[in-house]
């Protein structure tokens, strides 16, 4: 039987600016023990909130090393590494060092548009190659490209690839993963606004943005679900709904940024191509979090 130490409440982990766009490391300890002090069971360094393709390479070894640092063996950490060259992702993973890190999050490739056939064939490379297990990531909105229920099924059969992080937003296609996985296969929603149907149906947790912002609230709804209280998870759920769309509404990690500043985590700093939120979104979820704060 496979191992999944990701299950839960998981934060995509957002990387902290500097006014003069330098990565404000002091920021990102601050957000990592925000986060696990709040309810985190595991953390994702270099996903796709961490603004990571806009990061240096020695970016991204200092930014793990922090986020390794800080979590002191505290939770399990997924490192993003993901590509459209499959040779050159299994050359990375061969490269990389291991040490701390309990798995990677491997996202679709993106851009060159591989049929199920050829997604399939990169992800079983990809496992072969990697010294630790690995979740799948199917994001459709941003690679272009869906791993299908099927294809997903046939990777669940791999030794060394443990879960989905699903982001399909499509509830008839996560069924039918869930309906046919596995049983030592997992599902981990991709969608903050929709993790708690996503588990009512039978997915193990979230690997999610708005835990950023509100880990305490969020993962306190994750573990509700996780033991069976779909009653009161429910009611966390709509109270979350508005802001769990707001934050996407000007982008992400726009807004999780924004609510980050609004709470002296980090600065409200974004690198381009990506920008902050605009005004009438910053007003909407400043007032929102407050919102969600006092009634949660």
């Amino acid at each position: 039987m496979k191992n999944n130490p990701f299950v839960g409440t998981g934060v995509a982990l957002i990387t902290p600016f500097n006014e003069d766009y330098s990565v404000d490391y002091q920021s990102l300890e601050k957000v990592v023990e925000f986060t696990l002090s709040n309810g985190a069971d595991f953390l994702v360094a270099l996903g796709t909130t961490s603004e990571a393709p806009t990061l240096s390479n020695d970016e991204k070894v200092n930014v793990v090393k922090t986020i390794k640092d800080v979590a002191a063996s505290r939770c399990p950490i997924l490192l993003g590494m993901g590509g459209n060259n499959t040779s050159t992702l299994i050359q990375s993973i061969k490269c990389q060092d291991f040490t701390g890190i309990d798995g990677i999050l491997s996202v679709v490739p993106y851009y060159n548009k591989p049929n199920q056939t050829g997604m399939k064939a990169h992800f079983e490379a990809v496992a072969d190659n990697s010294p630790v297990p690995v979740v799948l990531y199917n994001v459709p909105g941003r690679v272009g490209v869906n791993l299908q229920s099927s294809t997903c099924v046939e990777l669940a059969k791999h030794p060394n690839i443990i879960a989905v992080k699903e982001a399909s937003g499509n509830l008839q296609q996560i069924m039918e993963i869930l309906r046919d996985k596995p049983s030592d296969f997992d599902v981990l929603s991709g969608d903050d606004g929709i993790t708690q149907p996503m588990m009512a149906l039978g997915a193990k947790g979230v690997i999610s943005v708005a835990a950023n912002g509100y880990p305490s609230v969020f993962a306190k709804m994750v573990s509700l679900m996780m033991n069976g209280d779909t009653k009161t998870a429910l009611d966390l759920h709509y109270k979350m709904l508005r802001i769990n769309n707001l934050i996407f509404a000007d982008g992400n990690p726009s807004g999780i940024k924004c609510l980050l500043a609004k709470q002296n985590i980090c600065k409200n700093i974004l690198r381009l191509p990506l920008v902050p939120v605009n005004d009438n979104v910053k007003i909407m979820l400043e007032n929102e979090l407050d919102v969600v704060y006092k009634n949660c």
